[in-house]
Parts: structure tokens; sequence; C-alpha cells
């Protein structure tokens, strides 16, 4: 709808952040070669950790579609409440590639045997399947941490047969501590942190080239109000962005200044909390 008012060839804030649109901030990049060795070097368990909307996910897509070599087979849990049991037969059954579920739910040890045995086949073909769980902030049941330890005990020659990589908010640091047994089993722990007020000026100026910008849209004045009120998270600055550039048009303005910013962002649930 704005495009041709602000002379752009695509919108600069959608969400997905991919392909050129992606800004390696300098905690991302960090997170990134913290990872990517964890990963390329079956270290067992790694932890990705940063408050919503910092790019996380975004960050584990891109670094696994960026592994050398063979594909490693990756099974992404999206639900890590579940119950211990149903949480193994899930695995248990995207690792074999199951086509349907069992009618009945396996035993804890009928799943971690099917696994075990899966993973053992893998490791005949070279392959260290990736166990990616998400929002793992919310894994507070003792026994379902105790079973996410229970996958890292698979091994070979004293080798992991499976690297568990574990995502979530920053209170899955103070959950772990809380799991020493878990803890100590976390090879690599890396921290995405918000952009700083620098990172959010350059952001802004990478989004916007990708997208076709030949001339300043947003003042620096207004840059600086912008990270303010969405405290350097990726999600809110490109909410509040997109926001700017719509009413910004609207109004017939041909650069996104400080008020325009203040104005918008009162729209926002996350401006009146902050």
């Amino acid at each position: 709808m704005y495009l041709n008012h602000w002379q752009l060839a695509a919108k600069p804030f959608e969400p997905s952040g991919d392909g050129p649109f992606y800004y390696p901030s300098e905690s991302h990049q960090g997170a990134t070669l913290k990872l990517r060795y964890a990963l390329e070097n079956h270290r067992g368990a790694a932890l990705l950790a940063g408050p919503s909307g910092v790019g996380k996910t975004l960050l584990v897509q891109k670094l696994i579609d960026q592994l050398p070599g063979a594909k490693q087979p990756v099974v992404h849990v999206v639900y890590p409440q579940m119950p211990s049991r149903e949480l193994l037969a899930y695995l248990a059954s995207r690792l074999t590639s199951a086509a349907d579920a069992p009618q009945v739910t396996p035993s804890i040890d009928q799943s971690l045997l099917e696994i075990e045995n899966h993973l053992s086949a893998a490791c005949e073909r070279d392959e260290r399947p990736i166990v990616v769980i998400d929002e793992a902030h919310l894994l507070e049941d003792a026994g379902t941490l105790e079973t996410v330890r229970l996958l890292l005990n698979l091994q070979r020659e004293g080798k992991p047969l499976l690297t568990l990589l574990l995502v979530g908010q920053s209170s899955l640091l103070s959950t772990l501590s809380r799991t020493p047994r878990l803890e100590e089993r976390i090879a690599i722990t890396a921290i995405v942190d918000p952009l700083s007020v620098e990172e959010t000026h350059s952001y802004l100026q990478h989004r916007l080239t990708a997208a076709g910008a030949t001339q300043e849209i947003f003042t620096s004045a207004a840059i600086d109000t912008l990270h303010q009120l969405a405290h350097g998270v990726v999600r809110r600055i490109n909410r509040l962005g997109d926001l700017a550039l719509l009413v910004g048009y609207a109004s017939g303005t041909t650069t996104v200044d400080t008020p325009l910013v203040q104005s918008v962002a009162s729209e926002l649930a996350f401006a009146r909390a902050a």
C-alpha cells in the first residue's frame, strides 16, 4: 500500500527477515559461531537463550540451512510441555518418519529403545540427528527435564548419537540452574541480546536498503526514539517501523520523524507497557 509513496520495491519490515533482509547483529553472529561449532562437532547439547522477539528461531533456521556437507536429520519440538511419555513417543515417530502415530502411546522404555535403534543406524550412515526443542523455557516438569537428559545418555564410543539444541527465553537459564544434572550436560551456551541503539540504526538502514530505499526515510532522532520504545527487540522494531511507514503514507509526510514514531507507538500494546 505504501511502497510507491516511499519509493520502495518491497516492504522492509516483514517478520521473516530472511534473504537480503537478514541483519546479523553482533550477538547473532556470536551465537551462530558457538552453535555451529556445537552442531558440526556433535557436542551433545547446546542452548540458545534470549528475550522473546530477538530472532532466535530465525537464527536456528539459518544455522541448520547453512550446515556444510550432508544434511543431518532435524526434528523440531514446538510443544515441549507434553508429558515425558508423549514427548519420547513423538521423537521416536519423527526420527523414524513413521507415517501414523501408534494407537497406544508406547512406554518410555519402548520409545527410548526405538530411538536408540534408529540413532545407532543413523550413526552407521555417519549421521547425527539434531533435535531442536523450541520454547524450552516451558520445560518446567522435573520428569520431562529428566527425559531430555536421558536422550544425551544415548552414545556410541563416548560420543552422543544426537545433538540436542534447547531454544528458549532467558528464563531457561534459571530453569536449568535448578536442574544441575541436565545443566552440566550443556556443552555450549549462546545468548542473543536485543539490538543496541547503534545496531538499531544499522538494522533500519539495512532493511530499508534491501527494500530498495535510496533516500533517508527515518530521521536519526526517530530511530533513537524507536529503539527506546522497542527496547531494541527486533519484532517490536518491525511492527513499529511498518506502522510508521503506513501512517506516514496516509498523512503524506516525506520522512518519519520522532513525533510520528511516538504517535504510532501509542497504538501498540508494547508501547503502553513500556
